[in-house]
């Protein structure tokens, strides 16, 4: 995939990753303050806080994919992950605080794995750069 698709989606999901996270705190301090344990909005936050983290690291990754010919495959994977390890981790947390289903939890450690293989993917193109 040619790195200015690439860069487009990936800015795009930033910004609504970005979005989604501030609207998701505002909601869970206002609405979600008196309906939920206190254990359940701290789920939320954390995953709202990881969200708005990784929507940043995805923006840079953008950013970098568009000025580095000789690391892209490594922003790309690095790209793809954040996306990934967004939805599984924090959308995990997400539905676990809102349910309060158990099992969630089990999933939400394969998000974090693929946001470790997306900051591994930045270390290693970081030495890619000629």
């Amino acid at each position: 995939m040619p790195s200015l698709i690439l860069t487009r989606i990936f800015l795009a999901t930033a910004a609504v990753f970005g979005g989604l996270s501030v609207a998701g705190g505002a909601f869970a301090s206002h609405a979600l303050k008196d309906k939920l344990s206190d254990r359940a909005l701290e789920i939320f936050d954390t995953a709202a806080r990881y969200q708005m983290y990784h929507a940043l690291a995805l923006l840079l990754v953008a950013l970098l994919l568009s000025r580095a010919a000789d690391a892209q495959t490594f922003f790309a994977v690095a790209g793809w992950a954040f996306i990934v390890g967004t939805v599984v981790f924090s959308g995990s947390l997400y539905a676990l605080s809102l349910s309060g289903i158990k099992w969630l939890g089990a999933i939400t450690p394969l998000g974090g794995v693929a946001f470790i293989l997306g900051w591994g993917c930045l270390a290693v193109a970081a030495f890619s750069f000629k």
